[in-house]
């Protein structure tokens, strides 16, 4: 499926959002891709999770699968079921990302890395490091959009369904015509040090 089909999808399910964005990342954005909304409908979930396979496991030995929480963990899921490997995920603890609820990753485990959205790959970055921490193997890495088109490698063997230019903005660098629009931040982390810091 070529790109412009899956823009059709994100804006037919409304996951392609426009306004003033505060990203995972903390850069701004006048786009935002909001995958809950069109992983919610299985048939896309579905779709998408069997492009990932098909993009990376023919080619990899997978014994577990692994995202971050909370975007990834929808789609992390589908890609271990159809798999048939266990899958587990990484979770912020005192903002540092770590293994809960009585997750484990055994010493030379191979673990496939999936995520929804990346601009920086921060979050896939420290999942990768939390699986080297406990020992195991990092074979792949699966994305549905990889918004800096290709520019940010997290591994060898990385994937995307999806790769778009998208301008983000460091925050000292905010052009005015977005400013004047009040920010939302759909993400997993907390807005108010980025209100602090603007206003």
């Amino acid at each position: 499926m070529n790109k412009d089909k899956y823009i059709e999808i994100f804006k037919k399910t409304g996951a392609l959002l426009e306004g003033h964005f505060v990203l995972t990342s903390g850069r701004h954005s006048s786009s935002y891709f909001q995958c809950a909304k069109v992983l919610q409908y299985p048939q896309y979930l579905s779709q998408f999770s069997k492009e990932i396979i098909k993009e990376l496991s023919t080619e990899l030995e997978v014994d577990k699968v692994i995202s971050p929480a909370v975007g990834g963990i929808v789609l992390g899921t589908e890609v271990g079921r159809l798999l048939n490997k266990p899958t587990i995920f990484a979770e912020r603890m005192n903002g540092k990302m770590s293994l809960r609820r009585g997750f484990k990753i055994d010493k030379n485990e191979k673990i496939l890395v999936v995520e929804d959205v990346v601009t920086t790959g921060g979050s896939a970055k420290e999942v990768i490091d939390v699986v080297h921490k406990n020992h195991g193997q990092v074979v792949g890495v699966g994305i549905i959009v990889d918004r800096s088109n290709g520019q940010v490698k997290i591994h060898e063997k990385q994937k995307s369904l999806v790769s778009l230019k998208v301008e983000s903005f460091s925050e000292d660098d905010i052009p005015e015509s977005l400013k004047s629009i009040p920010i939302q931040k759909p993400g997993s982390r907390s807005l108010l040090k980025w209100e602090k810091r603007l206003y």
